[in-house]
């Protein structure tokens, strides 16, 4: 099994940047694909972007291209999403997650195809 620990989330006015890690343990040799997906209050959970390992592709959602982008660190196996330009409806919890293949890169920004989870972290920008 893998465990996913994300940090880095807090609040900042509009305009502004974070960065989140997200740090993977156990059997991380199963892990193809680490992403990061968001759920805003009342809403479902989505996409935000998605990294295969060795950072080969990259895939991200309409809403924050050219905003964010991820990344991904091998010792450890940690993956990274830089957030820049915030804007207020970025706010809400986000999650890493990873899996290992897919059987189609269309299907990487699918949550529903996603199996492993972390606690998430919470990111919040005021306007």
């Amino acid at each position: 099994q893998v465990q996913l620990v994300e940090s880095g989330g807090g609040s900042v006015q509009a305009g502004g940047s974070l960065r989140l890690s997200c740090v993977a343990s156990g059997s991380t040799l199963s892990m193809t694909y680490m992403g990061w997906f968001r759920q805003a209050p009342g809403k479902e959970r989505e996409a935000v972007a998605a990294i295969r390992a060795g950072g080969s592709s990259t895939y991200y959602a309409d809403s924050v291209k050219g905003r964010f982008s991820i990344s991904q660190a091998n010792a450890p196996n940690t993956a990274y999403l830089q957030m820049d330009n915030l804007k207020p409806e970025d706010t809400a919890m986000y999650y890493c997650a990873s899996r290992g293949t897919f059987s189609s890169p269309a299907y990487v920004l699918r949550e529903r195809d996603w199996n492993t989870w972390g606690q998430g972290t919470q990111v919040t920008v005021s306007s």
